[in-house]
């Protein structure tokens, strides 16, 4: 980073963390030690800039580690809720959606997770196979003069090309 010594990158990264913790540039100057113009101008820089999204990064990423610790708890809640007596019915209810919701969200999200590896399982071992050498005039190339991978033509194009 640009600046005047370790001393000077060492307030840089103390003033990237207290960005981090604090809602505003004049509470974050503030816990640095520094003006809020300095603290301003250090932000224009790239350096500081790189600096400060890969710690912003890295935040969220734990964030959403915590997130992902506490689903375990939060489903249990929810199907106690959802399968407790004592609980008010709209509140069961509204239990209820949410479990539904999300194995449905869950499902369409493996499904599609399913469908995109076949794609580029076949997409990196597709080869197209020409049937005829003989171009069509001034025009692509049609179905009828391309094969599957496995060598075979569609039968209305199969028809087509004989």
């Amino acid at each position: 980073m640009l600046g005047h010594g370790a001393k000077f990158e060492q307030k840089m990264q103390q003033a990237i963390a207290a960005l981090l913790s604090h809602r505003s540039i004049e509470q974050a100057a503030n816990e640095v030690g520094i003006s809020s113009n300095t603290l301003q101008r250090w932000m224009k820089e790239a350096e500081f800039q790189a600096e400060l999204r890969k710690a912003r990064r890295a935040a969220f990423s734990q964030a959403i580690g915590r997130l992902q610790d506490a689903a375990s708890a939060a489903s249990s809640t929810l199907l106690r809720i959802m399968t407790d007596s004592n609980t008010p019915a709209a509140t069961r209810l509204r239990a209820i959606e949410i479990v539904l919701e999300q194995g449905a969200k869950a499902a369409t999200i493996n499904d599609l997770d399913d469908r995109v590896t076949k794609l580029e399982r076949n997409a990196h071992s597709a080869e197209i196979t020409w049937l005829s050498s003989k171009p069509l005039p001034d025009t692509a190339p049609s179905r009828a003069q391309i094969a599957a991978p496995d060598g075979s033509a569609p039968e209305a194009d199969a028809e087509a090309i004989e």
